[in-house]
């Protein structure tokens, strides 16, 4: 059987699929690397711009200062050069020290502390310390500087939170109280205060140091020498126990140089007790006072005469009537009752023979005279200030006479001893120095001049009389001879102002000597502050019996020591 297909519609159409026809791909371009890094930069850096304009905005708007908590100080201390003597000896130097401080956060028991430390410090301000100490908010305090080893130990030993110790530089004075007014003092940081100490800050410097780091500055060498230092310090100290003297003074310097060899005021400061500075009776007479210093200053009188060619040591001077002075009478202690030659007025230490010779000058001569040798202007030293004279306001006919032998004006020993170097040296006023020189040193302009103020000829016959005045029976200063040493000088024992006039039986007796006189190289100053009558003065005060002895064992003393 024949079977016949029936024929599909058109929807019956078989479907005929084709694969499409796929266009080509063409590759995209990537973003680049380099611009996706740049935008973030960009980006970090925007922000970081506006961070920092916010930064100084408020920097440049705040209202409250910026602070900063610190735990220790930076700098400390100070280092400082040594202090030697003319001849390299140590006299001064930085040692180091352990200085002990705490953190008052860090205290667990502040009176369990203070209770522990008073033990081995007894002296310790508990006080002030507890109330540094409760502070929490404190970083810092100190506790005690400059402790000893032995000191430091004892605290170490309490193991005590919060305390510690730092290293630092101390002053130290290995001769302990030798030259004491000389070489000054330092406070607790090491600055220098006062005396040579403070001469070193301000012309050598000193350097801030945060650790114990002492100085490379070379040392600081003074005209000082302290064998002739040791010495005249312990001829004072017997003398003030040989007279019952409270204080007493001496002066030891170079006739040309003015080199200061040796020099002390007693009673004694030690340097290293700030304390002692702020004791009067410690005070420094040699140029931290002023002193109507009696006969001595007739050196000064008859030296103006002679000068001036009024008179010659020959020349007689009737003294025999007391001089009037306004409501006073002024005559001789001890009148021969007879003229005297101007060579007997300097060795019997005639008041009226030295108020003639001052009259016959006249005031305007004796006031530039003195002028010239530097005794009416202020002056200093290395070692500080020198007290100013006390120049009479009024300075007539009565002052005239009193300041011929040493009354009426008041100078600083160490101003004295300086215009007394001129009388022996050939006329020319050196200034005091505590510096060793290689060179003579020169005045402040404001001072005398370094020319010679007085002739030759009037230092050779002060020469004369001043050794004249050792050597002879009749001189003031016969006690003061040492054999060999050719000492000259003039005495002096001046009465003391008080409040209303001048005191009874309070005087001030000196010595003024200068060695060898056949060609002076030193002079010397020795002053007993009220000494008292004793058997080994005979009962009296005089400077001849005091003073004068006391120059003598002193130069007896020095002379080995200070020859070349």
């Amino acid at each position: 059987m024949l079977i016949l297909a029936k024929p599909r519609s058109a929807n019956d159409a078989p479907v005929v699929r084709s694969k499409p026809t796929r266009a080509p791909v063409r590759p995209q371009p990537e973003p680049a690397r380099h611009t996706q890094s740049g935008l973030v930069v960009l980006t970090l850096g925007g922000l970081f711009l506006a961070v920092a304009a916010q930064l100084v905005r408020l920097t440049l708007t705040a209202q409250v200062p910026l602070t900063a908590a610190m735990v220790e100080p930076v700098a400390i201390s100070y280092s400082r050069p040594d202090i030697v003597d003319r001849n390299g000896r140590l006299l001064a130097t930085d040692v180091e020290v352990h200085s002990l401080y705490a953190d008052p956060a860090k205290v667990l028991d502040v009176d369990e502390a203070l209770e522990k430390l008073s033990a081995v410090l007894p002296d310790l301000d508990s006080s002030e310390l507890h109330k540094a100490l409760s502070d929490r908010d404190r970083r810092f305090a100190w506790v005690r500087r400059g402790l000893t080893p032995r000191y430091a130990q004892a605290v170490h030993d309490l193991g005590l939170p919060g305390f510690a110790f730092r290293k630092e530089l101390r002053r130290a004075y290995p001769l302990g109280s030798l030259a004491g007014h000389i070489l000054g003092r330092v406070d607790a940081d090491n600055k220098g205060l006062a005396g040579i100490e403070r001469h070193i800050d301000d012309t050598v410097g000193i350097d801030p140091v945060h650790a114990a780091r002492p100085s490379e500055k070379p040392p600081v060498r003074l005209s000082l020498d302290i064998g002739a230092q040791a010495a005249l310090e312990a001829e004072l100290a017997d003398a003030m126990q040989r007279h019952t003297a409270p204080a007493a003074a001496a002066l030891v310097m170079d006739a040309a140089t003015g080199e200061i060899v040796a020099a002390a005021s007693l009673p004694r400061v030690d340097p290293a007790r700030a304390g002692d500075a702020l004791d009067a009776v410690k005070k420094d007479r040699l140029q931290g006072g002023t002193y109507e210093l009696g006969s001595i200053f007739k050196m000064m009188t008859v030296a103006m005469a002679l000068d001036r060619g009024q008179v010659t040591p020959q020349t007689l001077i009737d003294v025999r009537t007391p001089l009037k002075a306004g409501r006073f009478e002024i005559a001789d202690l001890h009148a021969l009752g007879r003229p005297l030659t101007v060579t007997e007025v300097f060795l019997h230490s005639s008041n009226v023979g030295a108020g003639m010779l001052a009259l016959d000058a006249g005031t305007s001569v004796q006031r530039a005279f003195l002028a010239r040798l530097g005794l009416l202007s202020a002056m200093k030293t290395e070692a500080g200030p020198v007290a100013a004279p006390q120049i009479p306001t009024r300075w007539d006919r009565t002052e005239t006479i009193t300041i011929s032998y040493g009354h009426g004006l008041a100078v600083a020993p160490i101003q004295f001893i300086a215009a007394a170097a001129a009388l022996v040296n050939g006329g020319v006023v050196p200034s005091p120095t505590y510096l060793r020189a290689k060179t003579k040193p020169q005045l402040d302009a404001a001072g005398p001049t370094l020319s010679p103020v007085i002739s030759n000829e009037t230092t050779a016959a002060m020469r004369t009389l001043m050794r004249s005045n050792v050597t002879e029976a009749s001189g003031t200063g016969k006690r003061a001879e040492v054999a060999g040493y050719e000492i000259g000088g003039k005495t002096g024992t001046a009465d003391i102002p008080g409040p209303r006039g001048y005191r009874q039986g309070g005087v001030i007796s000196s010595f003024l000597a200068a060695f060898p006189m056949s060609a002076p190289r030193y002079v010397a100053l020795v002053m007993l502050f009220e000494p008292k009558p004793s058997a080994d003065s005979g009962g009296k005060v005089l400077a001849g019996v005091t003073a004068a002895p006391v120059a003598g064992r002193l130069i007896a003393r020095i002379g080995p020591l200070l020859a070349p």
